[in-house]
């Protein structure tokens, strides 16, 4: 039976990026605009460490260091210390724009996208692949807002959401370009639009339909299998986590900048469980050379 609880009465303005690892059996996530990265271990306990500048996602790399993608690019993180270490800006250059969503592919390599802060009519972003080695890539130069990026199982499809209410594929090489991109699932067909995605062991996607306060389950053939209302307007993203990550976790936002949702829970934090569904282990990022603060 399906049940959706809201957890430890938290509070966001742009609730993102939940990431379950697997290893420490924690929940990570992000509040975007406060520029703050949440933790939740086995007994609830909640940490949380502040950025200088609004976080778009992370990766973690172990139990004490993560790389994140800030407003100010990508950085190592240390838990233990709170001392980021730069590594590079691509878009420096770009003050229009701040980094977003992102996620490892199947093979460890950190995918993450850019987005436009008040500019969404015209693509002033991009999607970016950072690979072990900390070089750098564009995957996707025609970018309005980087959302849901999510991998099929064996890894050879990437999904990804461009800010265009739509949710793209590409055949997907760790190593090589995008292939072959087309549009898996329209959302302005379905009244909605998507925001963040993640895949379950049977290939299907799960995604925060923003544009319909809804969680979407969505066949890898772009058929929607499922739509579960969600007590607040704006959920924002999702993730497989719990034990036998067979639960599914859900952002949600209050204040994100450009929207305000004022509803009882708004920027509140879900658990769906009864979904029967469950997902696949996220891989850490693991760059060759250490860090040294």
């Amino acid at each position: 039976m399906l049940e959706i609880e809201r957890l430890e009465n938290i509070t966001n303005q742009l609730g993102e990026g939940p990431l379950w690892d697997v290893q420490s059996n924690c929940l990570f996530w992000v509040d975007s605009l406060k520029g703050e990265i949440y933790r939740m271990v086995e007994n609830g306990e909640i940490n949380s460490w502040s950025m200088p500048s609004m976080i778009g996602s992370l990766a973690i790399i172990t139990e004490n260091l993560a790389l994140v993608a800030l407003e100010t690019g990508f950085h190592f993180f240390d838990f233990t210390t709170g001392v980021l270490g730069a590594i590079i800006d691509p878009e420096a250059d770009v003050p229009e724009t701040r980094f977003n969503d992102g996620k490892t592919d199947r093979a460890g390599n950190f995918i993450a996208g850019s987005m436009g802060r008040k500019i969404r009519d015209r693509p002033l972003a991009c999607l970016y692949r950072m690979k072990p080695d900390l070089s750098l890539e564009v995957l996707e130069p025609d970018v309005i807002v980087a959302n849901g990026p999510c991998f099929s199982p064996d890894g050879s499809t990437f999904y990804f959401n461009d800010g265009r209410r739509r949710i793209l594929a590409y055949d997907y090489d760790p190593s090589g370009p995008l292939t072959n991109k087309r549009t898996l699932f329209e959302g302005a067909e379905h009244n909605t639009g998507s925001d963040g995605a993640t895949v379950d062991t049977d290939g299907n996607l799960w995604v925060a339909l923003t544009g319909s306060s809804e969680i979407g389950c969505i066949s890898p053939t772009g058929e929607i299998l499922q739509r579960i209302p969600m007590p607040v307007r704006l959920p924002s993203s999702v993730m497989f986590g719990g034990t036998n990550l067979n639960e599914l976790y859900v952002t949600s936002i209050s204040n994100s900048g450009n929207r305000i949702s004022e509803e009882e829970g708004a920027g509140g934090l879900f658990r769906l469980t009864g979904l029967n569904a469950t997902g696949i282990a996220e891989k850490r990022f693991v760059p060759e050379r250490p860090y040294d603060a």
